[in-house]
């Protein structure tokens, strides 16, 4: 048993926004925002989410030991796991593990390499993300002044072109509500510890205020609400404990998290379970 792990099972709700931004662009749809094509509602991926945690845990922690970053640009992740010392893949996982945050976290895929370190899976697993409401996927036409080629250079000389036309895709606004679960018992093989929940939940927080840019508009955390399980199994299922957040639009279409009321009903909460609002 590992005695740093957590010793408590969670679950959550994360709420963010977007307005005027696309969150997530789908590169199957010309990077417009993604959505479910059965209703039009909106998608971020678990995969956006957790790049997230991992950019703010690396500008936090700057790549140092035991919160390096496993999973990011630059790294050749066969000869990491080759270089790392152990006679087993056990030993090279374990040591890999103590290394990286995001292993700890989310589990990764080591059998690559000449050596391989076999599989852990991640005792924090996200959903996807999806909008409250239907989204509507804006598209905008841009412009640049200057141009990429001598051709175009020419052709602006004879004014035949002033500018160079884009497109750009948008959400107007949306609230997005994502699921996350995180296991005691696969935090125990992973190493995961109270210290990297710490963390975990600081990402989440903060995790749109490090990674802005034109195409991603005004993105915000809005809500978190965190169950505590008195016990490593749970005392409640989550389903039953994601039910009791309900969130309702009061006005036909909204344009800001003020047009939507959140209700949580605490007197449902299970014996066992507490609620952390944040």
């Amino acid at each position: 048993m590992n005695n740093n792990a957590i010793k408590n099972r969670y679950d959550f709700v994360y709420l963010f926004d977007v307005k005027d931004g696309n969150p997530n662009g789908d590169p199957d749809q010309a990077n417009l925002p993604r959505v479910d094509p059965e209703n039009q509602e909106g998608l971020v991926t678990d995969v956006c989410i957790k790049r997230k945690v991992r950019n703010y845990v690396q500008l936090k922690h700057n790549l140092i030991p035991p919160f390096d970053i496993f999973i990011r640009q630059g790294n050749v992740l066969a000869t990491i796991i080759n270089n790392v010392e152990g006679n087993t893949p056990i030993d090279r996982q374990l040591k890999l593990c103590e290394k990286y945050y995001d292993i700890r976290a989310f589990g990764a895929v080591l059998s690559v390499g000449d050596k391989g370190a076999g599989t852990v899976r991640g005792p924090v697993q996200f959903t996807f993300a999806r909008s409250e409401d239907r989204i509507y996927q804006a598209e905008h036409s841009i412009t640049r002044l200057c141009v990429t080629t001598e051709k175009e250079a020419k052709a602006q000389e004879k004014r035949e072109s002033a500018s160079t036309f884009g497109r750009k895709a948008t959400v107007p606004y949306a609230l997005y509500r994502m699921h996350g679960f995180i296991s005691a018992t696969d935090a125990q093989k992973s190493g995961f510890s109270e210290k990297d929940l710490e963390l975990l939940w600081e990402a989440l927080i903060n995790a749109f205020e490090h990674d802005r840019s034109a195409a991603r508009g005004e993105m915000t955390f809005r809500k978190l609400f965190i169950f505590k399980h008195n016990s490593h199994l749970g005392n409640a299922r989550s389903g039953q404990l994601f039910e009791l957040i309900n969130i309702d639009k009061l006005v036909d279409i909204p344009r800001c998290f003020n047009d939507y009321k959140i209700f949580v009903d605490r007197e449902k909460l299970p014996d066992g379970v507490e609620l952390i609002e944040v």
